[in-house]
């Protein structure tokens, strides 16, 4: 089963496919994707990566979270369900 993870301070500069790079390092990526802002078509900072299983998005977090990436510390966990 897949876990969805929430990625946050992402550089300006990162795209769907560097993201995907960093985590693939970690275990295979079902997707990953930043989120947009709609007004600017500028990335709002965060993103979200589903991996897998369980393991490799535990690995992923364990390796990634507070990490310097790109000249932004990124905060990586486990993405919260909606409402």
């Amino acid at each position: 089963m897949s876990k969805k993870l929430y990625v946050g301070n992402i550089s300006p500069d990162a795209d769907q496919a560097s993201l995907e790079t960093l985590f693939s390092v970690f275990g295979k990526v079902e997707k990953a994707y930043i989120v947009i802002d709609r007004q600017t078509g500028k990335s709002k900072g965060f993103g979200f990566v589903e991996m897998s299983n369980d393991a490799e998005a535990q690995a992923a977090i364990t390796a990634l979270n507070g990490k310097d990436c790109g000249g932004y510390t990124v905060k990586v966990n486990e993405a919260k369900g909606k409402g």
